[in-house]
């Protein structure tokens, strides 16, 4: 029989379940999370070396007032709870021909960056496309990305954004769209490399996808005090007083199921059962499937769809500091582009001229490294598994060439403590096709098309996370939270009907 005192269990304390956690009992059930770490955080996982703090997850934080939701679902606030600066700039972006353009924040800064950099036709071609990202994302925030969809006629339950969502062409290419507005191939690389965080190439992603250019080169780009493992520390902290139970250590082997195939809770790998009629799963899917649910045939996007490129991250701390000139985060483009894409998407290969991101959280949280140092965050895109590379053999030649990288672009290279996480160590950690971006979204994994997070044939168990909607990055894994919630009102209110 369900436990009383829980009716909703979620697994997983990274983002998408704090998130579900917190909008769950700010809304009044009563809910434990049940974590494998000794922590929270998930893919926004944390580790320290030799006095450096490594965030091991996501390094760009956009659009805190999603966090500030769930923050809020439970008495408190982004300000009070984990306070955050913006970034400016968010990005220093370097080209092969040694030129730099710095993403500044706010309107007025950038333009008159384009203006210094490129020249005052695309400064002036700005505003105009500033006021079409803007109008991008007022439709598809609330229509088409924070809602639940049971199929595509859904999509079309409100005509009047659909209409509104095709005058801006969305379904254009990426890549030619931006070369319509701007003169400067650099802008071109600029406002379209975020298709990469959806697994997609930029020249050839839908146009819907420049609603990630609004969200870090519009709205900003923000770092919290403590570094990115403040957050799901936090949020914990924030659901544990609001009186969800959090267990640690606490590993889900199985979701159990009453005679008749609803969930009846989830046993741990001691044994131990805890029971619940709604069961909220952030595992990813493929995993969850295979580890918890191994009767079921998964979906067919979970079985045969296509996951997004992974990447080789390898974690510094350097003896020394920084150059002066080194923003919080770099990004260094190489010269090739579609050729580049087209080997890591389409060949599935290393890219030739691989671009790379440099993240130095130490350069805004200097005690995330010992003193005088730096910790840095070294980013190349790399194929998933699927592309048959043996990370064994290749993990020590990709840091050599890592290492080789920093030190050509100046980066201090005498390393006192270290950390290479390639596609093997995120297939290990339960990530699959050892890619940590999930399903690529694709416009056949996109929407109402992207796995369900409502599991028709085990009723009473929900989804959030990556592989499900909206999709993938930080913004989109705290909605997904929102949107599990909204899903398990649902399901308490069918059953409130049923009595």
């Amino acid at each position: 029989m369900p436990d009383p005192q829980t009716d909703v269990i979620v697994v997983g304390a990274g983002l998408a379940g704090l998130a579900a956690a917190c909008h769950l009992r700010g809304r009044g059930h009563q809910v434990t999370l049940v974590e494998r770490d000794a922590g929270p955080g998930g893919r926004a996982g944390r580790s320290r070396r030799a006095g450096y703090t490594f965030d091991t997850g996501p390094t760009v934080m956009t659009m805190p007032d999603l966090l500030d939701d769930a923050l809020r679902a439970v008495g408190t606030s982004v300000a009070d709870s984990v306070p955050m600066r913006v970034l400016d700039p968010a990005y220093r972006a370097t080209f092969h021909d040694g030129s730099t353009i710095h993403v500044r924040h706010g309107q007025e800064a950038m333009r008159d960056e384009i203006r210094r950099t490129c020249g005052s036709v695309d400064a002036a071609a700005y505003d105009g496309f500033v006021a079409w990202l803007r109008e991008l994302y007022a439709v598809e925030m609330p229509h088409f990305i924070d809602r639940n969809f049971d199929s595509v006629a859904d999509m079309l339950s409100e005509p009047r954004a659909v209409a509104r969502l095709l005058r801006l062409g969305p379904l254009r290419r990426l890549g030619p769209l931006i070369r319509d507005r701007f003169q400067d191939p650099r802008l071109h690389r600029l406002f379209t490399f975020q298709a990469m965080y959806a697994g997609l190439p930029p020249e050839s992603a839908l146009a819907i996808y420049a609603v990630i250019t609004y969200m870090d080169t519009v709205e900003g780009v923000h770092f919290p005090e403590g570094g990115m493992g403040a957050i799901p520390v936090a949020m914990a902290a924030a659901a544990e007083r609001a009186g969800v139970q959090v267990r640690y250590d606490a590993e889900v082997t199985r979701v159990l199921r009453t005679p008749t195939g609803a969930v009846s809770g989830v046993e741990l790998a001691d044994g131990e059962r805890l029971h619940a009629p709604v069961v909220v799963c952030t595992l990813d899917l493929p995993v969850a499937y295979e580890r918890l649910l191994p009767d079921l045939r998964p979906p067919r996007a979970v079985r045969h769809g296509t996951y997004s490129p992974s990447a080789v991250v390898w974690h510094v701390g350097t003896r020394s500091p920084v150059p002066e000139h080194v923003a919080h985060h770099n990004i260094h483009f190489g010269e090739q582009w579609n050729a580049a894409f087209d080997a890591l998407l389409r060949r599935k290969q290393l890219m030739p001229d691989p671009s790379r991101l440099v993240t130095v959280p130490s350069v805004t949280e200097p005690s995330l490294a010992a003193p005088g140092g730096s910790t840095l965050y070294v980013l190349e895109p790399v194929p998933n598994l699927d592309g048959g590379q043996d990370w064994d053999q290749m993990a020590g030649p990709m840091r050599e060439g890592l290492h080789g990288f920093l030190e050509t672009h100046g980066y201090p290279t005498d390393v006192v403590a270290e950390e290479l996480w390639t596609p093997a160590d995120w297939q290990r950690i339960g990530h699959a096709h050892g890619t940590p971006f999930a399903l690529a979204h694709t416009v056949a994994q996109t929407g109402p098309l992207r796995p369900s997070n409502l599991e028709k044939r085990v009723p009473g168990l929900v989804f959030a996370g990556s592989s499900t909607i909206p999709g993938v990055g930080v913004p989109m894994v705290l909605v997904s939270g929102k949107l599990a919630a909204d899903r398990v009102d649902a399901l308490a209110a069918a059953g409130s009907r049923a009595r």
